[in-house]
C-alpha cells in the first residue's frame, strides 16, 4: 500500500503552538491529525501525528516540507519504521 500525501498547514508549523493536518487515505477517508512534532533518525525527517478523536496511537511517517505544504511519506519497512518509533520513544520519555 504505497502512497503519499499532500497536506496544507500554516507556515510557523514549528513555533509549538498546536497545529493539524488532514490525512486523506486510500479509501478517500479523512482523519484529522495533530501535529505533536517532527524528529531526525538515522539521517531522515519524520513527523509524529495523533488523530484528534483518539489521542492513544501515535502516527509516524516520513515528511518533506514544500513550500506551502507538507508531503507525508509511508514508511514501508519495519526495520525504517522501528528505528523512527524507538528515537520517538526517546524523545517523549518512554520505554519501549
Amino acid at each position: 500500500m504505497e502512497h503519499e500525501h499532500t497536506h496544507e498547514h500554516g507556515s510557523d508549523c514549528s513555533c509549538g503552538e498546536s497545529n493539524t493536518v488532514t490525512i486523506e487515505f486510500d479509501d478517500n477517508t479523512c482523519v484529522e491529525c495533530e501535529i505533536l512534532g517532527t524528529f531526525e533518525a538515522n539521517g531522515k525527517e519524520y513527523i509524529a501525528l495523533v488523530k484528534q478523536d483518539e489521542s492513544e496511537d501515535i502516527l509516524i511517517y516520513g515528511f518533506k516540507e514544500l513550500e506551502d505544504d507538507i508531503e507525508l511519506i509511508d514508511i514501508e519497512d519495519e526495520e525504517e519504521f522501528q528505528k523512527a518509533a524507538d528515537v520517538l520513544d526517546e524523545l517523549l520519555g518512554e520505554d519501549s
